[in-house]
């Protein structure tokens, strides 16, 4: 079974699945008007992948590149945000976060490092929406689908964005694909990391790592297994538990804000129009 897992995780037409993404960042922004993106860059693989798609669906000119440490940010993680933005020749920009995060902390100075993190994450969104208004672009997401599942993301936060073409991948496939379309080896082979804090990486916090995580995420969301099933496939029932209860508890991440309907027709209930419908 496990050997099976990992299959299903192999992307075997890799310049097919490139095809479609780019295909689908293009075909997006012009059914929406709109000709240029935005895309936050960490340094970290996710974007960097983004990136590079977005470049090759919409061309270098069309795509503008946005690093936005904070003061405890990794100087790699910078550094990794130019050498792509760099190497794809983007308009880039570096917008240092720290002044309004602490101006706002200073009112608050015993929050923790999540709360922190989150907030962070926030302000980096609400940057992306700002330069996506002044530059007439939309916001590309750069969430992959490991992370979607078990909530490791913040709501309007790194999980927001117009078009996200990466969504559908798994970690382990975003690296497949990332190795694939040229994003510098150091950013491929480096530790996964939100880079919230010093030290910080994805793998410790989810306390597991993503190869392993996503064999389980394969096996429950798209081989629909049981969790009997991924016991007798190998993985210990405690880890198991506790990916199936990530899924389950972030659920509310994946859904756009429930309205409570009082009339005949309400928005997201009776209301159902394709996003795109009238264009």
């Amino acid at each position: 079974m496990r050997d099976r897992l990992e299959k299903e995780l192999q992307i075997e037409d890799k310049a097919f699945v490139e095809e479609v993404l780019t295909e689908f960042i293009k075909e997006e922004l012009l059914k929406a008007g709109f000709k240029k993106a935005v895309i936050g860059l960490s340094g970290g693989v996710d974007s960097s992948l983004t990136a590079f798609l977005t470049v090759k669906a919409l061309g270098k000119e069309n795509v503008i590149g946005i690093s936005m440490p904070y003061k405890t940010s990794s100087p790699s993680s910078r550094e990794d945000a130019k050498l792509v933005a760099k190497t794809l020749g983007i308009e880039f920009h570096e917008i240092d976060i720290t002044p309004q995060i602490d101006a706002y902390y200073k009112l608050f100075p015993k929050a923790d490092p999540v709360r922190k993190g989150n907030k962070m994450a926030r302000e980096r969104m609400s940057i992306l929406y700002d330069f996506a208004h002044w530059k007439k672009a939309l916001v590309i997401g750069t969430s992959n689908k490991s992370e979607l599942l078990i909530g490791y993301s913040t709501r309007w936060g790194d999980s927001a964005h117009d078009v996200n073409p990466i969504g559908d991948l798994y970690k382990t496939q975003v690296w497949e694909m990332a190795k694939f379309v040229g994003v510098p080896e150091k950013i491929v082979k480096k530790k996964p990391s939100a880079d919230l804090w010093p030290g910080q990486t994805d793998e410790g916090e989810i306390g597991l790592s993503y190869r392993e995580l996503d064999k389980i995420l394969v096996g429950y969301v798209d081989l629909r297994l049981r969790k009997e099933e991924l016991v007798e496939a190998g993985f210990r029932k405690e880890l198991v538990e506790k990916v199936l209860s990530m899924v389950q508890k972030s659920q509310y991440k994946r859904k756009m804000p429930i309205i409570c309907k009082i009339s005949q027709r309400t928005v997201d209930k009776d209301f159902l129009y394709l996003r795109d419908w009238g264009l």
